[in-house]
């Protein structure tokens, strides 16, 4: 299955493996597919950095009073329909002990105060839910527009990636993970290997377009994720990312790499 000619196909899987969703062979298919080809390792790298990034922002919440007072009402009711249970079992040979036809008067009475007693205990399990659910109900209305901000500033924090390319080794090791922020006009990158360039070199990141010359896309400082700002205009219909290793401080951007090329990869567009 080659999942880059269906890139909604694609985001899809990646977001139910990183989720964790993704399970038996389909999950194993999926990693498969994720050794071989580099698109849709990016694509699973991307999502669980995205999940993750969801988490940190979630905050905290304690469940209301409500819930614990549900739950002991529901615990409680078990236990007296055990204990009515085992009355009733109890029961059964006492009748028997009689004339083996009809149970004494004091076997019917207690009966009958056993039936109105669960009866009772019904009726009040029934008020307990009604109240516990119109409480529920009133704290969700009340805690809905707040909520609802929540969510939205989140999603407005969430990258909107457009490109992401894995750009690896000829040896076809992850080094560096290229993501494209079309909210932001910014290239983030991401150290995934253990590569680690010397104090008097640098690396420079490339576009490889169709048909013209290497052009610079910006110079590489030693941290593990960096910004660089870029317009969409510089990676739209490049279909390949490379970075070189270069003197401190980069080379020229249009005179191409001077120094070996370490890193390539291809640069996919998702689907928004």
């Amino acid at each position: 299955m080659n999942l880059s000619q269906s890139p909604e196909l694609l985001d899809r899987l990646a977001a139910a493996y990183a989720l964790g969703t993704l399970r038996g062979g389909a999950r194993r298919r999926f990693e498969t597919l994720a050794r071989e080809h580099a698109g849709v390792r990016a694509a699973a790298l991307v999502w669980q950095s995205r999940w993750s990034g969801l988490t940190e922002l979630q905050a905290e919440q304690a469940p209301p009073p409500e819930v614990w007072l549900r739950i002991h009402n529901l615990v409680q009711a078990e236990k007296e329909r055990e204990a009515m249970r085992a009355a009733r079992q109890g029961a059964v040979p006492a009748r028997a002990e009689g004339d083996g036809h009809h149970s004494g008067p004091g076997g019917w009475l207690r009966s009958v105060r056993l039936w109105r007693g669960a009866a009772a205990l019904g009726a009040l399990a029934t008020v307990a839910a009604v109240v516990v659910g119109l409480q529920m109900h009133q704290r969700l209305q009340q805690d809905s527009g707040a909520q609802i901000a929540q969510l939205r500033q989140q999603l407005a924090a969430t990258p909107q990636v457009r490109y992401v390319a894995v750009l690896a080794d000829a040896k076809a090791a992850p080094s560096m993970l290229v993501t494209f922020d079309a909210q932001k006009n910014a290239l983030v990158l991401q150290r995934v290997g253990g590569f680690q360039e010397g104090s008097d070199h640098s690396l420079q990141l490339w576009a490889l377009p169709p048909g013209s010359g290497p052009r610079s896309l910006g110079v590489l400082g030693p941290q593990a994720l960096l910004t660089l700002a870029t317009p969409e205009s510089a990676v739209k219909n490049v279909p390949t990312l490379a970075i070189s290793l270069e003197p401190q401080g980069g080379v020229p951007g249009d005179k191409g790499p001077t120094g070996p090329v370490l890193f390539t990869g291809a640069l996919i567009e998702r689907m928004l």
